[in-house]
């Protein structure tokens, strides 16, 4: 299964394709294919900077082809005006996916380090470290939005795991 995380942002969208492979003797490996960052300048109007996330997000999932796309759940914040931005960026990522015919799974960020950290309220350098060490990187993923679109995605394929799991045995 291949998965496309997405850690929306109106100035860095991080993303990040993750594998999960099989050996021959079934054991389940993560393996990243590409992460990184769609740059949108602040400066730009608002519908320029969603159409520039659009196109870079419509161009990854051609070229990567996702099973699916996994992304953050919008979280409460205490800027009206961000979250309001923030969501527009999110409802380009949820477009883009469905428009390349794709299912989008989301997730809250108490979920996404629960299953990367084992721990809901882990820190960002902890997500980092272990989103590293889970994908056998030599380095911490840069920027911080890949490491994160890393985490979500990797958070999909643990939940899909032991959804496919409890079904097999239930």
């Amino acid at each position: 299964m291949r998965v496309l995380g997405i850690d929306c942002g109106t100035e860095y969208t991080g993303y990040g394709v993750v594998d999960l492979v099989s050996d021959a003797r079934n054991n389940d490996r993560l393996v990243c294919i590409v992460c990184g960052a769609i740059k949108a300048s602040p400066r730009d109007p608002m519908p320029t900077r969603l159409s520039h996330i659009s196109i870079g997000l419509s161009e990854l999932i051609a070229r990567h082809r996702p099973d699916c796309v996994a992304i953050e759940d919008v979280f409460y914040a205490t800027n009206v005006k961000s979250a309001l931005k923030l969501g527009q960026v999110r409802g380009v990522a949820m477009l883009a996916a469905a428009t390349a015919g794709l299912e989008v799974a989301g997730y809250s960020p108490l979920s996404i380090k629960s299953a990367v950290v084992g721990y809901g309220r882990a820190e960002k350098h902890q997500v980092q470290q272990m989103v590293t060490r889970l994908l056998n990187l030599d380095q911490i993923p840069e920027p911080a939005d890949a490491a994160d679109a890393l985490a979500i995605a990797i958070c999909h394929l643990h939940t899909a795991a032991t959804r496919e799991r409890q079904s097999a045995t239930g």
